[in-house]
């Protein structure tokens, strides 16, 4: 088995979710009390929001190259951001290491056209909803992508931020969710990008009507495969710099 690197922390609310995932993945596949072979370094997310709201990009990318270097120099075979907005700098990452970055747009991208969808939404954070590295992604592999009207996105922005980052979940939070989705159903959507890691712990496939695809748990299959893969196997969809 491969060693994941797992580069989180942005929120630690989001990495517990990627470990506790990516265990179970590993244990449902191989059996008995097998668990994943990983490395976990976690970053003081105060300083990445800070960075993120003043738009200094480069500073943060710098800073995760760096950490994703020390993953890499400690023993991971390929690497995982645990958050969807810091792949605005995942570029930056990978030209930093000399092992795969699994992007959390390829994984998405699959499943979204496995499922037969061609028009999806995208919720996430502001910067995620907002800016390309998210739905550029997405496009590229021919789908079309819908964002809320800014109401909305400065909604779930607020959640996000305010709530869930805190491990706090409000049915009020919930339903406003749901009143968003509903609203990009009724421009087209056929299914839900659930582009936050965050927002997989407010709502799921029960609280829609429309399939929602929860990027966190996409991407924690795809590192499992990449983990798992022979040696002579076709390699996952990666970032290579």
């Amino acid at each position: 088995m491969r060693t994941i690197g797992l580069l989180g922390g942005m929120s630690w609310e989001s990495s517990a979710l990627y470990y506790r995932l990516l265990n179970e993945t590993v244990r449902d596949r191989l059996g008995g009390l097998h668990s994943a072979r990983c490395l976990l370094l976690s970053v003081d997310f105060a300083g990445i929001e800070r960075l993120q709201a003043a738009g200094d990009w480069a500073a943060a990318g710098a800073l995760l190259a760096t950490d994703a270097r020390a993953l890499q120099a400690a023993g991971a075979d390929v690497v995982v951001l645990c958050t969807n907005t810091m792949h605005t700098v995942a570029d930056v990452v990978a030209d930093a290491i000399d092992v795969p970055l699994l992007h959390i747009g390829d994984s998405t991208a699959g499943a979204v056209t496995a499922a037969g969808l061609s028009c999806i939404g995208l919720l996430g954070t502001r910067y995620t909803m907002e800016q390309p590295f998210m739905a550029d992604r997405l496009a590229a592999a021919g789908l079309e992508v819908l964002v809320p009207e800014k109401a909305d996105r400065d909604r779930v922005h607020r959640v996000i931020y305010e709530e869930l980052v805190l491990g706090i979940v409000r049915d009020e939070s919930r339903q406003a969710y749901r009143d968003v989705v509903d609203r990009l159903v009724a421009r087209g959507a056929r299914g839900v990008v659930l582009g936050c890691t965050e927002i997989e712990l407010l709502i799921g496939p029960d609280d829609v009507d429309v399939p929602t695809f929860p990027t966190t748990a996409l991407h924690v299959a795809a590192a499992v495969e990449a983990a798992l893969a022979s040696d002579g196997a076709a390699p996952p969809p990666t970032i290579t710099g």
